[in-house]
């Protein structure tokens, strides 16, 4: 792979740079970090603009609404965006980073044309109804279930980390539809409606004080039938798309940010004194390597993924992995910059790196991704 940018990239930066440029000045201040309807309202209207001027869904196909970007554009665009401080995909990435891109690639056309354009036009959130309280890293043990009524699921269960349900008008649920079955099997996904009957929301709130996170509670939900994406019981197979998408390239965002990050932490340490530790300065130059790497492995995740019809692979277990954790020592780090500062839950170091924590968890434990690069990366036995 050539990681050098041609001359036509170049000019898709410059032409992003500028546009940037003359819309950012321009966009309303952000609201209050627990205004969840507020902060919806704002990274959809962000959406639109980005709709309006042809840079929503850049990477997706051009069949499901995406302008079929390269690799290197869509890197390109995270770059500047990032740099220039734009804002990301917020309250609805599971609709642009997981739910789209598996509908894109799993569903029917009448599927893709009724919920992809809604997600790049900044109409519709969705959220995620993967975990339960008894099905996190085995998450082939979910116990939701969904029985056919005619052209009906009636859906009975419950869900937990059901990331930003409170604001969300879509789900992508997994419900078992054969309870016997193998737990790998007798699972299906669904798009399910937030507004149907039965569904209760139960807000989580986390340590940094936040509620992105909620419970979800489903007393008889009614699902048509036309909203399984995939077949009936071969959820599991569509799932590990979803999770490819998850662990491949929904966190290629932050990586640029991160890398943003130490050079902020630099420049305080530069400015309290703490540049002076040389121990310190070794540690920021081991961290500006890995995420230096970090993006490298970034670039060919996205880039394999397009080679291989959109779908990230194996690739993306072995970058999550190392993402995770070189998020908590960053952010570890941070708080060995600030000192005493790092215990005000006012600083935004302060609420980052409470929520780094929740990396080594989110999208698949540290313990699920090892097993993944055991298996299928080294070619190893699985463990009895």
């Amino acid at each position: 792979m050539d990681l050098e940018y041609s001359e036509e990239e170049e000019e898709f930066r410059s032409r992003l740079r500028e546009w940037l440029g003359k819309v950012l000045p321009g966009l309303p201040p952000k609201p209050d970090p627990t205004d969840w309807p507020g902060r919806r309202a704002y990274d959809l209207g962000w959406q639109r603009m980005l709709y309006d001027a042809g840079y929503a869904g850049l990477h997706w196909p051009v069949d499901a609404g995406g302008r079929g970007a390269t690799p290197t554009q869509h890197l390109i665009y995270l770059e500047e965006t990032e740099r220039a401080g734009a804002p990301y995909v917020g309250a609805n990435f599971v609709g642009l980073l997981h739910a789209g891109p598996t509908i894109a690639a799993e569903g029917t056309e009448e599927q893709r044309r009724r919920w992809l354009p809604p997600v790049l036009r900044g109409d519709e959130v969705w959220c995620q109804g993967f975990s339960e309280p008894d099905a996190g890293s085995d998450l082939a043990a979910l116990r939701t279930r969904a029985v056919r009524d005619g052209d009906h699921y009636v859906v009975t269960g419950s869900k937990i980390w059901t990331s930003h349900a409170e604001v969300a008008d879509w789900c992508e649920l997994l419900v078992r539809t054969d309870p016997s079955a193998p737990k790998h099997r007798g699972i299906s996904w669904l798009a399910m409606p937030m507004d149907a009957p039965g569904i209760t929301v139960r807000p989580l709130r986390t340590l940094a004080g936040s509620t992105e996170f909620a419970e979800v509670f489903l007393d008889d939900v009614r699902i048509p039938v036309a909203n399984r994406v995939g077949a009936e019981n071969d959820g599991w197979r569509v799932t590990m798309v979803t999770l490819s998408f998850e662990r491949g390239t929904a966190f290629v965002g932050e990586v640029v940010a991160c890398r943003r990050t130490l050079g902020r932490l630099a420049a305080r340490a530069r400015e309290n004194g703490r540049w002076d530790d040389a121990v310190l300065r070794r540690r920021l130059g081991r961290l500006s390597a890995e995420f230096t790497a970090l993006w490298r492995l970034t670039q060919w995740n996205v880039s394999e993924a397009q080679a291989t019809g959109g779908v990230p692979g194996t690739g993306g277990s072995v970058f999550k992995l190392r993402y995770s954790h070189a998020r908590q020592e960053l952010y570890d780090t941070a708080a060995e910059v600030l000192g005493p500062d790092a215990l005000d839950l006012g600083e935004e170091w302060t609420a980052d790196r409470l929520s780094s924590l929740s990396y080594t968890i989110a999208a698949g434990t540290s313990q699920i991704q090892q097993n993944i690069v055991a298996e299928r990366v080294l070619g190893l036995p699985k463990g009895r």
